[in-house]
């Protein structure tokens, strides 16, 4: 469930850069339909790794005893308000009220980059 929850974080950004670059209507039309499709799938991979994640620590309380895991867990907070930004910015390109241009979704896009190698390292070295 994580690979499809971070399969969807690193498409949609990418969608939104060509979304944001297009000027067709039937182009437009097109990324709507499959942001919207992909959003659901990457809520369904993410809330299915929350889901056995939280279960996961409900059999093993003393993990959060773990630094590096608390760390962890405050990274995947940031990960979710990323994916609920996401969601803003495709009801914005839905509603044809976009108001990034292409660059800024490159951007954009690095993010859950950044998380994910931070979320490795830390489940890897554990580091505290």
């Amino acid at each position: 469930f994580v690979v499809t929850y971070f399969a969807g974080l690193f498409y949609l950004p990418r969608l939104f850069v060509y979304h944001a670059d297009t000027e067709d209507q039937i182009s437009i039309e097109r990324f709507k339909v499959m942001e919207r499709r992909l959003y659901v799938l990457m809520t369904i991979g993410g809330t299915l790794a929350a889901v056995f994640g939280l279960l996961m620590l409900a059999s093993v309380p003393t993990y959060l005893e773990m630094g590096w895991l608390r760390t962890k867990l405050a990274l995947v907070v940031l990960l979710i308000t990323y994916h609920l930004w996401c969601r803003r910015l495709l009801k914005q390109f839905a509603h044809d009220t976009n108001r990034h241009s292409a660059r800024w979704y490159r951007w954009f896009n690095e993010t859950p980059s950044l998380l994910l190698i931070a979320i490795v390292l830390l489940a890897v070295v554990k580091p505290f």
